[in-house]
């Protein structure tokens, strides 16, 4: 290309000979705003100098740091714009000279702005329901053309009126969605030079926290170490951040509150009343912020406050107890009194007793005082969230009252006690009289006084007659004075029982009879059961009696035969007639047949034996005091004509699926004691009678025990209501009393202590070698042995026990005769035998020392 061009120049300067020639190269240029370009001037023909001329027609000098001009050699020389802008537009000129010669070339630059985004942020974000303008700024010359597309596609501003272009460019979207979030596509058009250009802006839509409170409402209990649960859920986006606030001011974690990761819990700890009101959960995004509140409710359970001990003497007009209480909500106040319960507002019938409420406080007002009235009220406030229960005493002054039986029986020669019962506050002395004459006298030295904190025990030992009738006990203390009459009656011997009828078995019978009609004053001890084959000897048995004894058996008859049958009642006087015989025909026995493994099968045999199973017991039951324990007493069936050999107990709570471990108790024994039961729990229990040839058919029986008692408060023990001055003057009392009875065992066993040597030495005598007659005489109080110290009876189940068919004498009561009846009686020592009973457990009685005892021989007050 370059050869045919200076072939064509050549040419020129040959024919033109010596004329100047310019050319720019390139002839026009288009230069973007910011873009360098160069333009070359070529001169054909002799130019001495070659010179560039701006647009404006200025000379551009080389210094220029915008445009440079360079000459490369003789004929060539650059112009270069440098960074072009829109003042570099223009017509450039490009001018030869040599002497008078001149020649010129001109080149037209053009400026043009190429599409510039000038802003287009990303992302830009927005809130939800704002009027969002989505910022795009772009230039170029000309102007471009804009379109936005969303996902892909143009928008259809026709279809959502929602969006709209500004006279700048910018997206509007009203009412912005987080649906409308997402990429957008803002596109720059220049048609006149096809140039595009585009720039991705991310959208995003922010939206206002909503925040929801698991509870508006929380309640909790102050003062209890408890800790309560505020809580609150919010949503928005992005993820707001959760605070609390209360009264104005921003919770933290520390050690009052604690707040889990993001805020939405709080927990207060240790609530007390104080932390009560109106908590705020925050929730706060780029959206804004949004609140919500929550109640704490703190309850605060109930307290007695004041409940004082209060003092009233017998007769009084009135007076009022008072308990006051705190606790939010506001505690009810409620009295009880043994087991009576006075609420707000309730009475007593007679009007004697009153309670009345306002606000926190309680009074309960008894009137017409009565000695009764004495004890412990308790005070119970309740509410929603607890009670509180606090005891108080009402001490009452009265006279004293005086209580027991009337009427004691007993007879020639045996002691009994008249007790007088005394309730009395302040504590009462008690005196006796006979026929206006205090005792003891000179005229009834038969008579002993006994004392305790509650009672007076009369002891009289009657000789005569004379010791029977009417005794005084008088009783006085601060408060006035009472006496009261009581009566000693000839005892007598009772009537004889009657039998109702017999059950025969083959070796056993039940007897079964009514109690005499008259006890002769004294419970009856025992009853004795004879029988006989008609024609013979009677043969007898004593039965200890009990409240429920009207079935007796008796054992050790032949099968198949008539007996005749009779009984009688012995009390402490004596022993009844007996009551006509009845008769009866025992069963014959079961038979079974074996055969004998010793005969040869060719010469088998049947042997005949009279023997069988047992029948089965029948079982009676007998709650015992405690209400958790039971006597089982069964009765003795046919034995199946071989001995019974013990007997099997076992039982089971009705709703337990396992029986107890099974006790094996000695043929001799006819009861079985139950103990440790569960309150109010429905039982089985099975007795199997075992003999030689096997097992009875259990005989059952079901019961439920007692329900468990509840606390009552105390009442005053015995009402006597004894001081500490009481207390100590009976404590100098006994140790005197204690050092006297040391001083007179000295004198009578060794001769030796105060009273001997004021014996000796004032009265010449020597000390005695037996026991004084006063003493003699004080032994009717006691056991046999005299001793004076405590009698305990310790009873377990492996140790015979007294039942129905026989034992020792039932322990006396205040009716109770103290010595044993003439009569012989024979005893049955098979009630011996050794009561084998697994996990026994022993009971044990201690009678004190200070009280009247008493044995077979004695009464009991």
């Amino acid at each position: 290309m370059l050869q045919i061009r200076d072939i064509i120049w050549r040419l020129l300067f040959i024919g033109c000979a010596a004329a100047i020639q310019v050319e720019i190269t390139p002839t026009q240029g288009e230069i973007s705003v910011g873009e360098s370009k160069f333009f070359l001037c070529e001169v054909v023909g002799d130019a001495k100098d070659i010179d560039w001329y701006a647009p404006s027609g200025e000379k551009i000098l080389p210094n220029r740091p915008d445009i440079f001009v360079s000459r490369s050699d003789e004929t060539t020389s650059t112009l270069t714009i440098y960074h072009a802008n829109v003042d570099s537009a223009g017509i450039y000129k490009c001018v030869a000279k040599n002497g008078d010669k001149e020649a010129q070339a001109t080149v037209q630059v053009k400026i043009f702005q190429k599409i510039t985004f000038e802003s287009a942020p990303s992302p830009q974000e927005f809130s939800e329901g704002d009027d969002a303008e989505i910022v795009c700024d772009v230039i170029s010359s000309p102007p471009p053309t804009l379109i936005w597309k969303h996902k892909g596609s143009k928008i259809q501003f026709a279809k959502d009126v929602r969006f709209k272009i500004l006279d700048n460019g910018h997206l509007q979207i009203r009412s912005i969605k987080k649906t409308d979030e997402g990429m957008y596509n803002c596109e720059a058009r220049v048609m006149a030079r096809g140039e595009i250009d585009f720039r991705m802006i991310k959208v995003v839509v922010n939206v206002l926290p909503t925040i929801r409170a698991r509870q508006s409402e929380v309640n909790a209990t102050a003062d209890v170490g408890s800790s309560a649960l505020l809580a609150c859920d919010a949503d928005g986006f992005p993820e707001p951040t959760v605070t609390w606030a209360h009264n104005n001011v921003v919770l933290e974690t520390g050690d009052k509150y604690s707040l889990n990761e993001d805020g939405s819990e709080l927990v207060i700890k240790d609530v007390a009343k104080v932390d009560e009101g109106e908590y705020t959960c925050i929730a706060k995004n780029k959206a804004g912020e949004k609140a919500e509140e929550v109640s704490l409710n703190v309850f605060v359970q109930p307290k007695i406050t004041y409940l004082n001990n209060q003092t009233a003497a017998e007769f009084d007009e009135q007076v009022t107890l008072t308990c006051e209480a705190s606790g939010d909500p506001t505690p009810t106040i409620s009295w009880s009194f043994e087991n009576r319960v006075f609420a707000e507002g309730q009475q007593s019938l007679d009007r004697n007793i009153v309670v009345r409420s306002h606000a926190r406080v309680s009074s309960l007002t008894l009137k017409n005082v009565q000695f009764t009235y004495a004890g412990q009220y308790l005070c119970t406030a309740g509410n929603s969230i607890g009670q509180d229960d606090q005891h108080m005493y009402l001490e009452v002054r009265y006279s004293p009252k005086i209580q027991g039986p009337v009427a004691t029986y007993t007879w020639e020669g045996n002691a009994a006690n008249i007790s007088c019962e005394v309730e009395a506050h302040p504590g009462a002395s008690v005196l006796w009289f006979r026929d206006g004459l205090q005792l003891p006298s000179a005229n009834m030295t038969n008579t002993k006084i006994y004392n305790t904190p509650t009672a007076s025990h009369l002891e009289v030992t009657p000789d005569s007659q004379y010791e029977f009738g009417s005794y005084n006990c008088t009783a006085t203390n601060a408060m006035g004075t009472e006496s009261k009459e009581f009566l000693l009656i000839q005892a007598d011997v009772p009537s004889s029982p009657e039998i109702q009828g017999v059950e025969p078995f083959s070796s056993t019978a039940v007897v079964v009879f009514g109690e005499p009609d008259s006890m002769g004053g004294v419970p009856i001890i025992r009853y004795r059961v004879e029988w006989r084959l008609p024609g013979q000897q009677w043969t007898g048995r004593e039965y200890d009696a009990d409240d429920a004894t009207s079935r007796i058996t008796i054992a050790g008859l032949k099968p198949e035969t008539t007996y005749e049958v009779k009984m009688s009642a012995i009390n402490g006087k004596g022993e009844s007639e007996s009551c006509p015989a009845s008769t009866f025909k025992t069963e014959p026995v079961r038979y079974s047949f074996t055969i004998s493994s010793a005969i040869p099968p060719t010469l088998a045999a049947t042997t005949l034996a009279r023997i069988g199973e047992p029948s089965a017991p029948k079982l009676e039951v007998k709650v015992q005091k405690g209400g958790n324990s039971l006597k089982v007493n069964w009765i003795k069936q046919d034995d199946g004509g071989s001995p019974i050999m013990y007997y099997l107990v076992r039982y089971k709570a009705r709703h337990a699926s396992h029986w107890k471990p099974e006790i094996r108790i000695p043929n001799a024994s006819e009861y079985v004691v139950l103990s440790g039961l569960d309150w109010n729990t429905e039982y089985e229990v099975h007795v199997v009678a075992v003999n030689q040839q096997g097992k009875s058919e259990p005989g059952t029986v079901s019961f439920r025990t007692a329900t468990e008692p509840t606390t009552v408060p105390d009442a005053v023990d015995g009402g006597s209501g004894l001081g500490t001055g009481a207390i100590v003057g009976i404590l100098i009392v006994v140790f005197f009393l204690l050092l006297v009875g040391v001083d007179v065992t000295c004198y009578f066993l060794n001769k030796c202590g105060l009273l001997m040597c004021i014996a000796v030495n004032f009265c010449g005598k020597a000390g005695p070698g037996a026991k004084s007659k006063d003493i003699e005489e004080g032994k009717a109080a006691f056991t046999k042995d005299e001793s004076k110290e405590p009698i305990v009876e310790v009873r377990t189940e492996e140790e015979p026990v007294p039942n129905q068919e026989g034992g020792g004498p039932t322990e006396p009561n205040e009716t109770t005769p103290l010595t044993e009846p003439d009569g012989k009686t024979v005893k049955d020592d098979s009630t011996k035998g050794e009561t084998e009973v697994k996990n026994a457990t022993a009971e044990v009685k201690t009678v004190p020392s200070e009280a009247p005892q008493a044995n077979g021989n004695e009464s009991k007050a």
